[in-house]
């Protein structure tokens, strides 16, 4: 029986060290603060908007929401987050996408204009490069770092070890291929054309796996040993859960991979019940680098 990698956990260490670090950002007189910024009302938007809030609620950092209509103009936008960019009191600026339709075009221009230092959630290119080249510009994607946050918490140790990644999303797959590099492991990046996506991970120390696909993730994929932290959130409409049938599941067929592998993340309660301690994080330390 493989142990479970429990977010809740990681969680309760982290907003124990974010706790002390806010109060002492507070005796001197700085309020960490996030601003969060939405245009319209996606329901998948205001559901992270609240966890969002209630997660900096328990640690203390101060939320800002800026609500703008489902029409709003790109020049509207960027004068707002020039705005956010001027104040001094905001410390990180989330921008909710993706953006409505008739801004997607326009929506890299539209993230490159906020400021990297303010960039918790790894909007803009000059935190992506941060995260490839391994210099502080910016901040990581919040989800890509909750899984670096779970291997550190349970004293997995990455050094010499192979890594699978499924997925080369800019959010996930790549941030996290390029997170494990740093921590001395050695990765393959899997994708829809990989060929022999089942032996690479065989031959694997760790998995991740974010190619957001149900059942994607069998026991031909795992062997005794491995740890594998499952990204991903799919409907699975055969899941049992005590509201009955219907339910969050990952990539990984659990009930086959958890009896094999050393170590794994359920879903939920997994990697995605940490992103929201990571986003307070970056907030905190973008607050403490004033």
């Amino acid at each position: 029986m493989a142990k479970l990698l429990l977010g809740k956990e990681v969680n309760e260490a982290m907003v124990a060290d974010l706790q002390l670090r806010v109060a002492k950002l507070r005796a001197k007189g700085i309020a960490p603060t996030l601003a969060i910024l939405r245009v319209g009302k996606n329901a998948s938007d205001l559901a992270y908007e609240k966890g969002a809030a209630a997660r900096a609620e328990q640690i203390g950092v101060e939320i800002r929401k800026i609500v703008l209509p489902e029409t709003a103009e790109k020049a509207q936008l960027l004068d707002v987050i020039d705005q956010l960019n001027a104040d001094e009191s905001v410390h990180g600026v989330l921008m909710l996408r993706p953006l409505p339709p008739h801004l997607r075009d326009d929506q890299a221009q539209i993230c490159n204009r906020l400021d990297p230092r303010k960039d918790v959630d790894c909007m803009t290119q000059l935190s992506n490069a941060g995260v490839f080249t391994g210099c502080a510009l910016g901040f990581a994607p919040c989800t890509a770092a909750a899984c670096m946050e779970i291997l550190d918490h349970y004293g997995i140790d990455c050094t010499g070890k192979n890594a699978a990644v499924i997925g080369r999303s800019p959010v996930v797959g790549k941030p996290a291929a390029m997170m494990l590099l740093q921590r001395n492991a050695t990765v393959t990046v899997c994708h829809t054309k990989t060929a022999n996506t089942a032996e690479i991970c065989r031959n694997a120390d760790i998995i991740i796996s974010a190619a957001g696909k149900l059942n994607s993730l069998t026991r031909d994929f795992v062997r005794e040993g491995q740890v594998v932290i499952d990204v991903s959130m799919n409907w699975d409409a055969d899941k049992l859960t005590a509201k009955g049938k219907g339910g969050m599941s990952g990539d990984a067929v659990f009930y086959e991979i958890e009896p094999i592998v050393a170590a794994i993340t359920p879903i939920p309660g997994g990697v995605g019940a940490v992103t929201t301690s990571v986003l307070m994080k970056h907030v905190v330390e973008a607050a403490e680098k004033i």
